[in-house]
């Protein structure tokens, strides 16, 4: 089964419903991209009137996440995933459509093929931006993906 935007976002409806109700969704996915929108509203908002940071948070991760999650698919290998640690910097307030993108697939190839040459677990930092419609960063994340080939 291939990974594309609608059946992550099929799978956010069913396993993170959090996310889905909030109005996270994938809008684009390649091998080495992920593009993830989430507009401010009533339902994800802070009493400040802008976008809560654990929404933010959700977007940001399913851009590193999918793009692991595309990655391990391809590798033919049973791969297990998890978030290790994470941090994060807000820098303007999250009002309107918020898009998040990861551009760094190729990080992930070079983890899986070192997983899997070594038979180590491995992890690797990725980076998600988050901007407004204007083009301004609102928040920037780090999530450390550790992979660990199964036996």
């Amino acid at each position: 089964m291939n990974i594309t935007p609608s059946k992550l976002n099929k799978y956010l409806m069913f396993k993170l419903p959090a996310a889905y109700f909030t109005g996270v969704r994938t809008k684009e996915l390649n091998d080495n991209f992920c593009l993830v929108t989430v507009k401010h509203r009533w339902a994800n908002q802070n009493p400040f009137k802008s976008m809560f940071w654990a929404v933010q948070g959700m977007a940001a991760e399913l851009t590193t996440g999918a793009l692991v999650m595309l990655k391990i698919r391809n590798s033919g290998k049973k791969i297990s995933m998890l978030v290790a640690s994470n941090n994060a910097t807000f820098t303007k307030k999250a009002t309107g459509r918020i898009t998040f993108k990861c551009h760094e697939g190729q990080k992930i190839d070079e983890a899986i093929t070192k997983a899997i040459d070594t038979g180590e677990g491995q992890t690797v930092w990725l980076n998600s931006t988050g901007v407004n419609s204007d083009g301004v960063e609102v928040s920037n994340f780090n999530f450390e993906w550790t992979l660990k080939v199964k036996s």
